[in-house]
């Protein structure tokens, strides 16, 4: 089993048997994680599903991996000692290999493309909201009052 605290140049990962006895723990910029999971021979590969990890379950599950994605809420109790990536990737082993743990699936690129546009166009509504609550009050301060319409009709203040 593989635990892989993912980063954006550096990932550490922590390697061990089903049984937990530590196998290795290395420090690998992008290009040796890739050279090194090509590799490895196929592996439990355990990660916390962060914003690369089903970009990184996919690559790895075209190599032969097993790919399965922790929340990282369920991770958090396993850290033993001070925060850092060396103790994140031993936590997620640890944290995998327990027989209640529940998993999350990688998503596919379509699925991800579908998410993006949603929270996009969530954003976009509530900065339209924002907007919209910020013109009323700036409004009222000159006594005119706006209904809380999504058009609002503006009413002067000797109305």
């Amino acid at each position: 089993m593989i635990g892989v605290d993912l980063a954006k140049q550096v990932f550490q990962i922590h390697g061990a048997t089903m049984t937990g006895h530590v196998r290795f723990r290395k420090k690998l910029s992008r290009a040796q994680f890739v050279r090194f999971m090509t590799d490895h021979a196929p592996a439990v590969v355990v990660m916390e599903a962060c914003s690369s990890a089903h970009h990184w379950a996919r690559e790895l599950d075209q190599l032969g991996h097993e790919v399965r994605l922790i929340a990282p809420q369920y991770v958090r109790p396993f850290i033993k000692r001070q925060k850092n990536d060396a103790a994140d990737a031993e936590a997620i082993v640890i944290a995998a290999q327990r027989p209640e743990m529940r998993f999350v699936e990688p998503k596919s690129e379509q699925q991800q493309a579908r998410s993006m546009l949603f929270r996009g166009r969530e954003r976009l509504v509530r900065q339209r909201t924002e907007l919209m609550n910020a013109l009323r009050s700036n409004l009222y301060e000159y006594g005119y009052v706006a209904p809380q319409d999504r058009l609002p009709r503006v009413h002067g203040p000797r109305e």
